[in-house]
């Protein structure tokens, strides 16, 4: 009986360390396969860049501490986040018709000087007409406010074929720092950069597949931020809280291009949601004395730095929350 009882002690604990592996190795295969999707991984690992390798064991994220960001950055001479030209291959926008909302000054006019400069034929969506953009060539579609559903139906009027690239660049920021125990809350404010920032790009996009101007092989690209991560309030925002309008919009954006994600999905058309990383324009302006702290760049390089990881948009990836200064997911 002993004997017996010694047996079955062995043979339960030899139960218990096969159950316990293989538990771990279904988790850490679990990982290896969600990790896959998220680094946004293709078909060939020798086309991925160096910087957006995948990770085995889990996901890597990029950093929410930018100045820490970009000292790291510094430090070990990544390519990726400093010189994008390194990693950069524009090849892929020539002839593409391309559609871009907000072009008309900083990094929607930037991106859309780059389009042009690759042969891409530009397309802007504007509420008026800029000298700028009509002398790079680009068709206007005019009278265009994202907030506002009965001028949608220009999309199907004035496009006169399908397009291959959206950009939904078109965005707003109040300035003023809203906080509860200020009692500098603008609730109306607040709304506007919902509908704006989030309902806006939802808009042009669900006008553009009911005209038909999407077809598979499309690819949409939301400009949100990493303002939008909720995740990364703790780092960014500390115990401070505050700007309300500004990080609802983008985290309402940012769920709003998820799920638009997966119901496109099956159509064969892919979503990106892209933080384009922090750009010196004049909405950033309030933060020039932190610029070279923190990494910010020309939006020159910015709108590059957006047009590689469009470059890598796949079905595999569609969904996937990105900061383009550097390649890697934001969590949410």
């Amino acid at each position: 009986m002993a004997s017996l009882m010694s047996i079955m002690k062995v043979n339960s604990a030899t139960l218990l360390k096969m159950s316990l592996a293989f538990g771990l190795g279904a988790v850490a295969n679990a990982l290896v396969i969600r990790s896959g999707g998220l680094r946004r991984a293709l078909p060939s690992a020798s086309r991925r860049p160096a910087s957006t390798t995948t990770r085995m064991a889990a996901i890597e994220y990029s950093l929410p501490d930018q100045p820490a960001r970009f000292a790291k950055q510094k430090a070990e001479g990544d390519q990726r986040a400093l010189n994008i030209d390194s990693v950069y291959e524009p090849g892929f926008l020539k002839g593409k018709r391309v559609l871009v909302t907000g072009a008309n000054r900083g990094l929607g006019l930037a991106m859309a000087k780059e389009l042009a400069a690759q042969g891409a034929v530009l397309i802007t969506a504007c509420r008026s007409a800029s000298a700028e953009l009509e002398a790079l060539g680009a068709q206007q579609i005019l009278g265009i406010d994202v907030t506002d559903d009965k001028c949608m139906g220009k999309f199907g009027e004035e496009l006169d074929a399908p397009v291959d690239i959206v950009i939904n660049n078109a965005g707003y920021f109040y300035g003023p720092v809203e906080q509860v125990t200020a009692d500098s809350c603008n609730f109306d404010e607040e709304m506007k950069m919902i509908d704006i920032c989030a309902v806006g790009p939802l808009r042009i996009t669900n006008a553009l597949y009911k005209a038909g101007k999407l077809n598979e092989g499309s690819k949409v690209a939301m400009i949100t931020s990493q303002g939008g991560s909720i995740t990364w309030r703790d780092v960014q925002n500390g115990d401070e809280g505050g700007d309300y309008g500004h990080h609802m919009s983008k985290a309402a954006a940012n769920m709003m291009s998820k799920l638009l994600a997966q119901e496109l999905k099956g159509k064969g058309i892919m979503v990106s949601i892209l933080h384009p990383g922090f750009n010196k324009t004049e909405m950033t302006k309030k933060y020039e004395h932190i610029w070279e702290i923190e990494g910010a760049v020309d939006p020159s390089v910015g709108a590059k730095r957006v047009m590689h990881e469009i470059s890598l948009m796949s079905l595999d990836n569609t969904g996937t929350f990105i900061n383009c200064e550097d390649g890697l997911p934001i969590p949410w």
